[in-house]
């Protein structure tokens, strides 16, 4: 299964794979999104399933929940690899009937919006650098002046939007992506009351992106009862709106329950829900910081995807208010922490919460470094370093 937000290219992709021979000579696509289809898939999804000889792709399986105990039993019967491809706007492992059904039946693969460093055509290998047992210091690197750094963030990584540079067409385009989601992809997904607080709702999320995510409060300053929005949440993460990023610790249990941070999943969309463009947010040095931190986060989310070194996304603090924006947990349990900064310059006070890091890990901190504005990657201790943006965006 393909999934990820709508318009990241899963359609795209899966149709050229097709069209090109790479899913052999009898692939075939059928979109959900089409009426006819979906009604055939609804009232007789065994005989939709019905493709005995190549690949049948199923785009948008969501819409079609009756397909997946068909699924199940026709998967069970016939264990050949890739005799199925599904793409979905929603998250399958939140959406209790894919997940119990085709559980160790099906490997997800996640589409986020372009990473920029794949807008740049750069080989985005920085991750892997991170992890490295060599991390050297560089200086004079490129320059990534400060209004473009902007003008990427609220531009997004949407497909597209990389060649509008009209901002009018931008605002446009988001407001039909997010009246598309709320009014048809999560009426899909559950049916609903109150769908008029949903916008307001996921406008207040964009305030406070890169927050922790508190429910007790969320739930007074909008007025939607406790267990509501907690649905509400579930249906914009499993939209790919929003994501969490857990708090980390040494104590595996405590990561459940210690609070996450929340995240709006574009930095596009989250200046469209705002109405800010590249402009405003010049003027607004306060508002800089949260896009700057779901900017960054968002990017490593997506190289995290084709990286050779597995990694998981946490959060850190401790019961000393030491924070570090990003903890980066490879498979083997090493950590790199990952502080974020929009200033064009930084000093040892900087570190403070990667050295509390770095002592809460032991020998399994690998090395801490302090993402900024600035040209120079230049070491400010042991396994400390100062590393410009322009390195995570490919530049």
């Amino acid at each position: 299964m393909l999934q990820g937000a709508r318009q990241t290219g899963k359609s795209t992709l899966v149709q050229a794979l097709c069209a090109t021979g790479e899913l052999g000579l009898d692939c075939e696509y059928r979109t959900l999104d089409d009426a006819i289809l979906l009604s055939s898939a609804v009232s007789d999804p065994a005989s939709f399933l019905a493709n005995p000889r190549g690949t049948l792709i199923i785009d948008e399986i969501q819409r079609a929940p009756e397909l997946f105990l068909p699924l199940k039993i026709e998967v069970d019967k016939h264990r050949r690899p890739g005799k199925y491809l599904l793409t979905g706007s929603a998250n399958a492992l939140l959406l209790p009937k894919i997940a119990d059904s085709l559980a160790g039946r099906m490997q997800i693969l996640t589409l986020w919006a372009l990473a920029e460093a794949e807008i740049n055509t750069i080989p985005p290998t920085f991750i892997d650098q991170l992890f490295s047992p060599i991390f050297t210091t560089k200086f004079n690197l490129p320059e990534l002046p400060r209004r473009d750094l902007l003008q990427r963030m609220v531009r997004g990584g949407y497909p597209d939007l990389v060649q509008r540079g009209n901002e009018t067409q931008r605002r446009g385009w988001f407001n039909a992506y997010i009246s598309t989601i709320l009014q048809r992809d999560i009426r899909d997904l559950a049916q609903i009351e109150g769908l008029t607080a949903m916008p307001q709702l996921l406008t207040l999320i964009a305030s406070r992106s890169a927050s922790n995510l508190n429910m007790s409060e969320l739930s007074r300053s909008t007025g939607i009862a406790y267990a509501t929005l907690k649905r509400y949440l579930a249906l914009f993460e499993a939209t790919f709106l929003i994501c969490k990023v857990p708090a980390w610790s040494t104590n595996l249990g405590a990561r459940v329950t210690k609070t996450p941070k929340l995240y709006i999943c574009d930095t596009g969309l989250m200046a469209a829900l705002l109405n800010i463009d590249a402009n405003r947010l010049y003027e607004t040095p306060n508002l800089i910081g949260s896009f700057l931190e779901t900017f960054v986060m968002m990017e490593f989310r997506k190289q995290a995807t084709w990286a050779n070194t597995q990694v998981t996304l946490y959060h850190y603090q401790d019961t000393q208010q030491n924070e570090v924006d990003l903890v980066l947990e490879g498979s083997a349990g090493d950590i790199i922490g990952i502080e974020i900064k929009s200033s064009t310059t930084i000093g040892t006070n900087d570190f403070k919460g990667l050295r509390a890091l770095a002592q809460t890990a032991g020998e399994r901190f690998v090395r801490g470094i302090v993402l900024y504005n600035g040209v120079h990657q230049a070491a400010f201790g042991p396994n400390l370093f100062a590393v410009p943006i322009s390195n995570l965006v490919g530049i």
